[in-house]
């Protein structure tokens, strides 16, 4: 019998226990339908913003086509997590068997080092938009779009398959609760009964590299954009030029300060609740605040939402009027 308990415990093969974000609260009750709510904001935010590109022609460009693509992202990032958050605090339930805790994680590194790629990608975007708007038909032509677009895909997913093999193979002998409320490596990590210092030094420079090629792409365009904007004879001109870069910064300062925090920062910084609300900053809220902000402050976008607004008030008045 002890024999099969510890061949258990080290094939990995037991549930774990997800402590989760409601365990922390006085109030869980309430946290759940917050958290469902934004859940509701984002799918519902994302996909208008999505139905909107993709409807309106005059939103048929690369920087449009990549906001889509982020939509995209961000509705897929936030259904790894807070379906499964939600349906176990509703049902009384905080299991998670190993091959799920896998296929989470797998899917939550592919997923947000997609993003870390795209947002490179759409900052080269404004460079050559800005910098170069002679040559931008011919840099970012249609064909461009789309090896842009996997190549961010291919290397996020470069990120799952090398870290979630690893992590999980890891024997677990010690707790097998996971005082997160998802598989996030570093909180599974820390379950090991093993000597992980090797892999979470390599783990490290992963994540810089991850983050470094993204951020010296975004720093160098933004750099010479910068340059650009400041040479600009019209006010008009550089207006328009800083508030659409704006948008996208304030988006990347969002998302990679998060996850700085998670990979990049000391243990000695890190504790589970603090690791928690980070996360779930960059995992649930980021998700909801990026249709915002590409959204209300950009006017291509209002305008096309007011088209449509009408399109349906005009078809609504028509049907009453033949009834």
């Amino acid at each position: 019998m002890a024999n099969s308990t510890w061949a258990a415990n080290h094939t990995g093969q037991l549930d774990f226990i997800l402590m989760g974000l409601f365990s922390q609260s006085k109030h869980p009750a309430l946290l759940c339908v917050v958290v469902f709510v934004i859940f509701l904001m984002a799918l519902s935010g994302n996909s208008i913003l999505i139905l909107l590109i993709y409807s309106d022609t005059h939103l048929h460009t690369p920087m449009y086509f990549f906001i889509s693509q982020l939509s995209l992202i961000d509705m897929m990032y936030i259904s790894v997590t807070a379906p499964k958050m939600l349906m176990d605090q509703i049902m009384g339930v905080s299991k998670i068997s190993a091959p799920e805790c896998g296929m989470q994680m797998f899917l939550y590194l592919t997923i947000g080092g997609s993003e870390y790629f795209l947002l490179a990608a759409m900052a080269y975007d404004r460079y050559v938009a800005i910098c170069h708007p002679l040559h931008y038909s011919m840099f970012m032509n249609h064909k461009v779009w789309l090896l842009l677009v996997s190549g961010c895909w291919i290397l996020g997913s470069v990120d799952g398959l090398m870290l979630t093999p690893i992590t999980m193979t890891f024997p677990f002998c010690r707790s097998r609760e996971i005082h997160h409320f998802f598989c996030e490596v570093p909180a599974v990590m820390k379950l090991s009964c093993s000597d992980t210092s090797l892999y979470e030094t390599l783990m490290y420079l992963c994540c810089v590299l991850m983050l470094l090629i993204p951020v010296t792409v975004i720093s160098s365009s933004y750099s010479f954009i910068l340059l650009t904007i400041h040479r600009m004879n019209s006010a008009e001109a550089r207006k328009k030029a800083f508030a659409t870069c704006s948008s996208h910064m304030a988006v990347v300062i969002l998302f990679c300060g998060a996850a700085v925090y998670t990979y990049m920062l000391p243990s000695s910084y890190h504790s589970p609740e603090k690791d928690m609300v980070v996360s779930a900053f960059y995992t649930i809220l980021t998700p909801v605040l990026n249709p915002l902000i590409y959204s209300l402050r950009n006017k291509d976008v209002t305008e096309a939402l007011k088209k449509v607004l009408n399109e349906v008030s005009v078809f609504q008045k028509s049907k009453i009027f033949l009834h």
